[in-house]
């Protein structure tokens, strides 16, 4: 068996991120685990089921205790790491080549890399990527050949999704966004539309990963934008895993440099 980490890694200790775990077994990926913060995920594998409803909380990550997480749920150490977040094997102090190389290949489909810097995600980064190193994934840069185990694999959801979803340009699914995406919608207007583009995403990956364990709420059912955050998260790192698999099958490819590297699927 196989079995992919997905990280979508906040910037900053106080954000949620949301963890994915998937596993091939024979021919197919399956979703072992979902959860919408590292402490959900850390508690899934002590028999604790996620309380979609309840806000995330934010934390600083605890990668032993995460690996051992997945290792517990899956019955085997995790084969590949993926992340959300930008990592290099040297200090980011600012815009990366793979954050240039990203931009002159999806710009112009509105999915530029975000510029991170030495306040964000700053020593977070720097300590995420340090401990995955010395627990022996360490990042996958450009030098790096495809479907290399036991790497830490940077991705970027937007670039990914327009090949998931065969979009032309940036899918419109971020929760901060939504006042920017539907100027004039009412709140429960954007909820319903924002709901729309999570089952789009849902859609997409299940003919590639089994049992998805979220179950999206009704519109009627969620009061605020906020609300919804919890599954965006979830759904990126599940994302992640859909690119860790491409990545395992040799079909994703490196933008970046000898330093660091966004991953993409493949068409």
């Amino acid at each position: 068996m196989t079995t992919v980490l997905g990280i979508d890694a906040a910037w900053t200790a106080g954000e949620p991120s949301g963890v994915a775990l998937v596993q091939r077994q024979a021919s197919r990926w399956r979703c072992i685990a979902v959860a919408p913060s590292y402490a959900a995920f850390t508690a899934l594998a002590e028999g604790h089921v996620p309380d979609w409803s309840r806000p995330a909380t934010g934390s600083a990550p605890d990668i032993p205790g995460l690996l051992q997480a997945a290792t517990t749920l899956a019955g085997e150490a995790v084969t590949l790491v993926t992340i959300d977040m930008p990592v290099a094997t040297s200090p980011i102090l600012r815009r990366r080549a793979a954050d240039q190389a990203v931009s002159r290949s999806f710009g112009a489909r509105w999915c530029s890399a975000h510029s991170p810097g030495p306040a964000r995600p700053g020593a977070l980064g720097a300590e995420l990527s340090r401990q995955f190193t010395e627990l022996g994934y360490p990042v996958a840069t450009a030098a790096t050949p495809v479907g290399t185990t036991h790497r830490l694999v940077e991705v970027y959801p937007h670039p990914a999704l327009l090949t998931l979803l065969n979009r032309e340009r940036r899918v419109p699914y971020k929760v901060s966004k939504a006042s920017t995406y539907w100027k004039g919608a009412s709140i429960p207007e954007r909820i319903s539309r924002l709901l729309e583009q999570f089952a789009n995403i849902q859609r997409g990956l299940e003919p590639h990963i089994d049992d998805i364990a979220i179950r999206l709420p009704r519109a009627d059912d969620v009061k605020t934008l906020s609300a919804l955050k919890p599954v965006e998260d979830a759904l990126d790192a599940l994302v992640c895993c859909w690119v860790g698999g491409a990545y395992l099958a040799g079909t994703a490819y490196p933008l970046g440099d000898e330093t660091a590297a966004v991953w993409c699927p493949g068409p």
